[in-house]
C-alpha cells in the first residue's frame, strides 16, 4: 500500500530483463538475463504462453513484462519472451498479443455483481422520447400477453442511470393510468422505478394503469404507509397510477406490486452466470459483496459454484436478517450462529464467507421492506439488517472476540461506524484483522489517521463521490475542505489499503480507475482536489492488488507473479498510456479466470 508506483512508460523494464520473482525462493534473477525463475525447482511446462505483450505486473516493483506462461491454474513464468522458450512444450498454446496490454484481473470490492443481468429478466421500454413511444412499447408488449396476464417493465429512460427523466420525454411528465389503459386495456400493467443509486438522486418513480391499481387495492383512500412516499392523485382526487418515493430503495413494488414484479430463484440463477460474464467484460475476475448477501441471493452462489457455473470468484459478506433472530441475547448468538464467519474464510477460491455487514438503525421504510423477507428485490440483502447503536457497539465486540470480520458502509452521511469501531478497538485491538469501512466519501484527516491505526480496508464508491456526486459534495463543503472527498492520495501515503469498486453502476472499473486519476465531475466536468488524484499505475493497484488485500487474498492474486493464480485480462489499451478521457472506455478482449478463458471477443488475437 505504500509501495512506490510507477506511473511513466520511461521507467518500463526493458525487454528481455526478467521480471518476475520466484513466490518460494525470494529470488530476482540478476539485470540482464533472459530467464525466470520456476515455480518449483524443475521448470514446468506451460499450458498457454502469452508473448509479445505488455504486460504490466503490479507487482512490488511496478514491473512491465513481455510475456507470462501459465499452467494448470497457477501462472509459472513471468518476464521476456526469451524466457519463455524454457517453459514451451510442444503442446503449449502459444498467443502472440502483438503488442496489447495484459493486466491481473480486476477485483470489484463492492459489486453487487448478482443485480445486473436481472435487468434482463422484465423487458425494457427502449429509448422512449414521448409518451406516445412508451404507449407504443406498452402495446406492443400486450399483443404478446393474454388478457389478464401482467406486464411488467424496467423504468422509463435510458440505462444505466436514467438521468433527467421525465424531462426527455416530450410531455416532461410521467404516463397517467389512463394513457396505460390505452395502451394495454386488457392487461395490468407496472413500470418499476429504478433502484435509486443507479442514478444517485431522488425521487424514484413508477407508474400503474387501472387494472394494476385494482390488484392492489389502491383506491382514492389510501393512505400511503410511510412519509416518503407519495400516491399521486388527480383534481377529482383519483390516483394517477403516479407513485412517487423519496427513498434510494423502491418500496411501493415491494409492497403493492411484489408478486407480479418478483425475480423468482430460477430468475436469479440464470442471471447470476450472464452477469459475471458482462463483469468479465471489462477485465473483472473478483468480487466482493460488502454490503451483505441474503439467503435467497446465497443459495443461488451455492447452486452456481455446485454446479459449475460460476466463473467469477466471489467473496460474500453476509447480510443478517435481524427480525428472524429476534430477542436472542447476542453473545451466545454470535458464538453459535455466526461463529461459522470467523476467519478464515469459509470456503475456496471460487467462493467463500468473510465477513458480516453490520448497519445502524432503521427505517420504518425498512421495515415494510423487510415484511417482503425472505424476498429482497433488487437488493439482494435484508432491510431489517440494521440494529439500535448500543446493539451495535455489542454486535462489533463479540465478533472482535469471535474473529468475525465486520464490513459496514459509511457513506454520505459520515462516518459514524469509525466511531463504534474505534470503542472496540480500546478493548480488543482491530489491526490486523482488516475489518472493512465501504462507500467512503468525506474523510478528514483525523478519519484518516484512525483508520490508518487500526488498519481497517476500505472500498469507495467513485461513481458517486468522484463522478455523479462531485459538484454536488464539493459546494457543500468550504474549499479548504475539498482535499477530503474520497482522498485517495491521503489514503495511500497513510498506509491504508483502499480497493475500487462499481457499486453496479456502471460494472465497469475502469470508470472508478479514471475517476481516481481524473477527478472531474460527470456533468460540469469540473476537477476537485487535484492533489488527491493517484496515477495511472497506482488507481491499477487499487483495482487489482488492493482488491486482492481486501479478502486476505493478496498471496494468490492481484498482481501477475509466478505462482499466483492465472487471473488476467487483455485489453482493449493500455491505461497507463490511454488519453485519460478514455480510461473508462477500457474493455477487455480477453479475460482469463485461473488459467481459463471466460470472456473473449472474435478474433482477439489475431
Amino acid at each position: 500500500m505504500t509501495e512506490q508506483s510507477i506511473p511513466r512508460r520511461d521507467f518500463l523494464v526493458a525487454a528481455g530483463v526478467a521480471s518476475t520473482v520466484a513466490a518460494t525462493a525470494g529470488l530476482t534473477a540478476p539485470a540482464g538475463a533472459q530467464s525466470t525463475v520456476a515455480a518449483t525447482a524443475g521448470t514446468l511446462p506451460a499450458d498457454v504462453v502469452l508473448k509479445n505483450g505488455n504486460v504490466i505486473t503490479v507487482d512490488s516493483k511496478s514491473t512491465i513484462a513481455q510475456a507470462i506462461a501459465i499452467a494448470g491454474d497457477k501462472i509459472v513464468a513471468v518476464g521476456s519472451d526469451a524466457a519463455m522458450a524454457a517453459h514451451t512444450a510442444p503442446s503449449t498454446r502459444v498467443l502472440d498479443l502483438k503488442g496489447r496490454t495484459v493486466t491481473p484481473g480486476l477485483i470489484d470490492g463492492h459489486a453487487h455483481m448478482d443485480r445486473e443481468a436481472l435487468r434482463n429478466v422484465f423487458p425494457s421500454l427502449g429509448r422512449v422520447r414521448s409518451i406516445k413511444d412508451i404507449q407504443d412499447r406498452i402495446a406492443e408488449l400486450a399483443r404478446g400477453k393474454k388478457p389478464g396476464e401482467w406486464i411488467i417493465t424496467m423504468p422509463i429512460g435510458d440505462p444505466p442511470y436514467y438521468f433527467n427523466v421525465p424531462d426527455i420525454l416530450a410531455e416532461k411528465r410521467w404516463p397517467t393510468r389512463q394513457e396505460l389503459d390505452a395502451a394495454a386495456p386488457n392487461n395490468p400493467v407496472y413500470i418499476r422505478s429504478i433502484w435509486g443509486f443507479w442514478r444517485g438522486t431522488l425521487p424514484l418513480v413508477s407508474c400503474a394503469n387501472t387494472e394494476a391499481l385494482k390488484r392492489a387495492g389502491i383506491t382514492r383512500d389510501t393512505v400511503p404507509p410511510v412519509a416518503s412516499l407519495t400516491i399521486q392523485k388527480d383534481s377529482g382526487g383519483d390516483p394517477t397510477g403516479v407513485f412517487i418515493e423519496q427513498d434510494f430503495q423502491p418500496i411501493t413494488e415491494m409492497v403493492w406490486f411484489r408478486e407480479a414484479a418478483r425475480f423468482s430463484h430460477a430468475d436469479r440463477l440464470r442471471a447470476l452466470p450472464e452477469s459475471a460474464k458482462a463483469y468479465h467484460g471489462f477485465g473483472t475476475t473478483s468480487v466482493y459483496e460488502g454490503h451483505g448477501i441474503a439467503s435467497e441471493v446465497m443459495s443461488v452462489y451455492k447452486e452456481a459454484h455446485r454446479a459449475g457455473l460460476l466463473t467469477m470468484r466471489s467473496t460474500l459478506a453476509l447480510s443478517a436478517n435481524w427480525g428472524a433472530a429476534a430477542n436472542a441475547p447476542l453473545g451466545p448468538f454470535v458464538e453459535a450462529w455466526a461463529g461459522w464467519l470467523g476467519e478464515p474464510a469459509m470456503g475456496d477460491d471460487m467462493l467463500k464467507m468473510s465477513g458480516l455487514y453490520v448497519h445502524i438503525g432503521r427505517t420504518p421504510a425498512d421495515d415494510l421492506r423487510a415484511q417482503a423477507a425472505p424476498y429482497t428485490g433488487w437488493a439482494g440483502f435484508n432491510s431489517n439488517h440494521g440494529l439500535p447503536r448500543d446493539k451495535v457497539v455489542e454486535l462489533l465486540r463479540h465478533c472482535a472476540v469471535n474473529n468475525i470480520r465486520v464490513v459496514a458502509i459509511a457513506g454520505a452521511a459520515g462516518l459514524a461506524m469509525l466511531d463504534l469501531y474505534e470503542e472496540v478497538d480500546k478493548q480488543i485491538p482491530l489491526k490486523g484483522r482488516r475489518w472493512v469501512l465501504s462507500h467512503v466519501y468525506v474523510v478528514p484527516p483525523r478519519d484518516v489517521e484512525r483508520i490508518a491505526r487500526m488498519g481497517l480496508v476500505l472500498t469507495t464508491h467513485t461513481n458517486a463521490s468522484l463522478y455523479k456526486a462531485l459538484d454536488a459534495l464539493a459546494g457543500r463543503l468550504p474549499p479548504e475542505r475539498h482535499d477530503e472527498i474520497t482522498p485517495m492520495n491521503a489514503l495511500r501515503e497513510a498506509g491504508v489499503a483502499v480497493s475500487l469498486a462499481t457499486d453496479n453502476v456502471p460494472i465497469s472499473l475502469w470508470y472508478p480507475v479514471q475517476q481516481v486519476v481524473a477527478r472531474r465531475d460527470y456533468t460540469s466536468q469540473r476537477v476537485v482536489a487535484p492533489k488527491q488524484a493517484l496515477s495511472r499505475m497506482e488507481a491499477l493497484r487499487c483495482a487489482t492488488y488492493n482488491g486482492a488485500y481486501l479478502t486476505f487474498d493478496e498471496n494468490k492474486k492481484g498482481s501477475l507473479e509466478t505462482g499466483k493464480l492465472a487471473d488476467l485480462a487483455v485489453l482493449s489499451a493500455d491505461p497507463l498510456t490511454v488519453e485519460e478521457g478514455r480510461i473508462a472506455d477500457t474493455t477487455a478482449l480477453m479475460t482469463m479466470v485461473g488459467g481459463k478463458i471466460v470472456h473473449q471477443t472474435p478474433n482477439w488475437h489475431g
